[in-house]
């Protein structure tokens, strides 16, 4: 008999946002003073976007 809860769920989206939360809270649990922009953005692998001429 098939069981309907048994079921196996991958989110891959998801499983990416969780790895990036555990970086950000592991490097904040290890500096001494808060994490500036820069650093989160790096944790994160934010890449700047060269701002453009008006």
């Amino acid at each position: 008999m098939h069981d309907q809860f048994d079921v196996t769920l991958e989110d891959s989206d998801l499983l990416g946002e969780v790895e990036l939360t555990t970086n950000l809270i592991i490097a904040a649990s290890e500096a001494d003073e808060h994490l500036s922009d820069d650093q989160i953005d790096q944790i994160l692998g934010v890449v700047p976007q060269p701002r453009q001429a008006g």
